[in-house]
């Protein structure tokens, strides 16, 4: 009989229980982690508060980190050593479709979020106690990082794939809309690039953390209309590069107005719900101006998120809210899912 183990599992809307899924076994070329620290990302979140409908119950976690438990015959037991501790890229590659082959693994036509192979089970599996994974999939860690720290591996390589697109220089002025983690992080990398920074975030509390990250200048947009004020900052050219991290598509409105001649507009987050905006084609054809997104972390982001991390170039310690055992799953989603929360960990 095959062993068991542990999962936080979103069994109703708002409702978290710990369920016993079947322990996975790597085959031949496949790596077994054994998870000690998962983030509740906005897609756990909106699960849990029924936003996002998923066949329960639903084991989510993308953003997670462990230490290798065991190994399949062909792997090299030099190389993957039991113990190591490893962040993992979950997202699946096929490697061979077109966008594969760009080097643009983030638009894999067989992307999969779903990994759970349990019969009745859906989701990604890092709330569970083990996961097995391609070596493809697997980054090693130093062993004096803080694997709750180095959770951020996967939203800090999301961001990386953001800034890529917006590709701030030196000296331009960039504008956050949102002050998340995600806005955050975009904060952070766009000071890392140079960068002037403009935020514009309703929560004073988040205001004041943006400050603290660095951030050049804040704008409360329930107070000012922002579109102006990034104007007026920029002598009425507007920026160089917009980064919009709500989800909200009036926002996105905002984000493609505040953006310059031959500036560039990243619609980093999903939009929930979707409304189209308006965007004047005539304007575009004038200003030159590029309006694009930014969507999961390539191989090359989730690389450069590891070397940040390890090289302790970038220190997320602020964004961290709360860390939680699995047996207070309960607790964990509800700290996530309350306003003004950054990241939530659940520690196995």
């Amino acid at each position: 009989m095959r062993e068991k183990m542990k999962a936080v599992a979103v069994v109703g809307k708002g409702k978290i229980d710990i369920i016993e899924m079947t322990k996975p076994v790597p085959k031949s070329e496949q790596i077994l982690v054994k998870i000690r620290a998962c983030a509740l990302c906005t897609y756990e979140q909106r699960v849990y508060n029924g936003i996002k409908e998923m066949p329960l119950p639903f084991v989510g976690g993308h953003e997670f980190t462990g230490v290798i438990d065991g190994i399949g015959s062909e792997i090299d037991s030099e190389n993957y050593k039991i113990g190591t501790k490893v962040a993992v890229r979950i997202l699946y590659k096929c490697g061979s479709c077109y966008y594969c082959r760009r080097g643009k693994e983030n638009l894999c036509v067989g992307i999969n979020r779903s990994t759970v192979t349990e019969p009745g089970i859906s989701g990604i599996g890092g709330l569970g106690e083990y996961i097995v994974v391609d070596t493809s999939q697997v980054w090693k860690l130093p062993d004096d990082i803080s694997l709750e720290k180095a959770t951020f591996a996967e939203p800090i390589a999301c961001v990386v794939n953001s800034i890529k697109n917006g590709d701030p220089e030196l000296g331009d002025d960039v504008v956050i809309i949102g002050g998340g983690v995600m806005g955050m992080l975009h904060l952070i990398l766009s000071k890392m690039r140079g960068a002037r920074t403009i935020m514009s975030e309703p929560d004073e509390a988040r205001r004041k953390l943006a400050m603290e990250l660095g951030c050049d200048i804040v704008i409360d947009p329930s107070k000012e209309d922002p579109v102006k004020a990034v104007k007026e900052l920029t002598g009425g050219r507007g920026a160089e590069v917009v980064f919009n991290t709500t989800p909200i598509s009036a926002v996105a409105e905002q984000a493609v107005q505040m953006t310059g001649s031959l500036g560039r507009c990243v619609m980093y987050s999903s939009q929930h719900p979707d409304v189209p905006i308006k965007i004047s084609a005539n304007w575009l054809h004038n200003s030159e101006a590029i309006v694009t997104g930014a969507v999961s972390p390539s191989v090359y982001s989730f690389e450069t998120a590891i070397n940040l991390l390890s090289k302790n170039l970038i220190n997320p310690g602020k964004l961290i809210s709360g860390i939680y055992d699995y047996t207070q799953g309960s607790e964990a989603f509800a700290k996530a899912a309350a306003p003004g929360s950054y990241r939530v960990i659940i520690k196995f």
